[in-house]
């Protein structure tokens, strides 16, 4: 038996091949796309949870009949709907189902009507399901990455915007980003909200490995193909097989290995060291890099033609300096879950601790933050090396412009860390900040803050 057409909108299931040919005649003269089987057996593993279809079946069939044919497809989607066709004398039997959750019932005969009646409704029925699954899944995305990604920074809410993108699809996604910005982080969110979610995340560090076993590694190994080989090994990529494999530090391959692994990455094949045979692969290739592949395949560091097969789907994610709003969140959240990780009472930062994380350059990124963040809560001080350069002496506009934007930063990240806290009105909120409650709707209002009691009316 054939897989279910996943365009198919009526599966209608019928061991009469003269019934089955009128209905499937009836349905698809009034516009609908008709697959016709003349039994069930099987049916329910054919058919994939979310496909938008109905089922229309006759109840007495060999094989299986279609009570029981019900029973398996709502063990897989119980929002599926069902439509049973039935003599006069299976009536109770049509009732039973009804019990049972089938759509609804069609006793024979029926006319036309009655039957392209009940199957645009029950289309009407699935298709709001499916729409509402789709909501709850896109709600649960957000919700995802938001606790993941951390911050409402411009940079960072672009970067959600693309990775929910990028997650319906197959297309392989080169990450660039410097040391510590979370490279793996979105990788794994891109893996976590693609259908790929249930297939497995292989991570490897091109940059760890030993130039001596990379390729085995990768590619895996027959027994015998080098000395020390004593068994079959099989390698990271035909590991992720059905899955996603992320490949942190490319730029760290030797150009021997990106040969092998463009061809991987365009036939879709893996052939272990040592053997002849090409494996196929169902994977999703996720690279990272620190360096601007663009220059090193100019300086002859990287193949260029690895390159742009790599840079179909790029994303850039913004190093902390360019997030600076977006410090002292993390750095709450971050000591926040040090605190409870390890049992400690709160620390609260004082004004000159918050405009120094502020002002710090964070070479390290999210990393370093978060270390700070740690050490901060286990009451081991707040130590920051900054080594951004100063501003020049002799521009005064540019410190003065500086200086009217680091103000303005810092206000609007002490108010957005203190929202992240438990309010319960902006009152609290005003009381917590040590301002009135109208200063406190003005500055809401002028850097385009939200916050759930922000539609009461601010004092007088």
């Amino acid at each position: 038996m054939s897989m279910i057409d996943g365009h198919t909108q009526v599966l209608l299931i019928d061991d009469d091949p003269h019934l089955r040919q009128a209905l499937s005649q009836t349905l698809d003269l009034a516009g609908f796309k008709v697959q016709s089987l003349a039994s069930g057996k099987g049916v329910a593993a054919r058919i994939e949870r979310d496909w938008p279809g109905v089922v229309v079946s006759d109840i007495r069939m060999p094989d299986i009949d279609g009570l029981q044919l019900l029973a398996q497809l709502h063990e897989q989607d119980a929002d599926l709907p069902v439509l049973l066709i039935t003599g006069h004398g299976d009536i109770p039997l049509a009732v039973q189902a009804m019990r049972s959750g089938a759509y609804d019932f069609l006793e024979k005969p029926f006319a036309s009507d009655d039957l392209l009646d009940s199957v645009r409704r029950a289309l009407a029925l699935r298709q709001l399901v499916l729409d509402n699954r789709s909501l709850r899944l896109a709600l649960a995305d957000r919700q995802t990455l938001a606790s993941r990604l951390l911050g409402q920074s411009q940079p960072l809410q672009r970067l959600r915007e693309q990775i929910g993108a990028l997650a319906a699809i197959n297309s392989d996604v080169l990450i660039l980003g410097e040391t510590g910005t979370g490279k793996e982080v979105v990788a794994r969110a891109l893996h976590d909200l693609s259908n790929r979610r249930d297939g497995p995340f292989v991570a490897i560090n091109a940059g760890a490995l030993a130039e001596s076993v990379v390729e085995s590694e990768l590619f895996g190994h027959e027994q015998g193909a080098f000395t020390g080989a004593q068994k079959r090994r099989i390698g990271k990529f035909e590991f992720a097989n059905g899955g996603t494999l992320f490949l942190d530090e490319i730029e760290s391959m030797s150009l021997e290995v990106q040969v092998k692994l463009l061809r991987l990455l365009q036939e879709r094949v893996v052939e272990r060291l040592g053997g002849n045979q090409l494996i196929p692969l169902d994977i999703r290739v996720i690279a990272a890099s620190k360096e601007d592949l663009r220059q090193a395949a100019d300086q002859g560091r990287f193949r260029a033609d690895l390159y742009y097969r790599l840079n179909v789907a790029p994303l850039r994610i913004a190093p902390l300096r360019e997030r600076g709003e977006d410090v002292l969140h993390l750095f709450h959240s971050f000591s926040q879950a040090a605190r409870e990780r390890h049992g400690l009472a709160e620390r609260q930062l004082q004004p000159a601790q918050c405009a120094a994380l502020l002002r710090h350059s964070w070479p390290g990124n999210v990393r370093e933050l978060q270390n700070v963040a740690e050490r901060f809560a286990l009451g081991l001080g707040l130590e920051l090396d900054d080594a951004a350069p100063s501003a020049s002496h002799d521009d005064e506009s540019a410190v003065s412009g500086g200086l009217n934007a680091q103000v303005e930063a810092f206000e609007r990240s002490l108010i957005n860390a203190e929202m992240q806290r438990s309010h319960s009105s902006l009152r609290s909120l005003a009381e917590a900040l040590g301002l009135p409650r109208k200063t406190l709707h003005d500055k809401l209002r002028k850097h385009g803050l939200n916050f759930a009691d922000n539609s009461l009316p601010p004092e007088a």
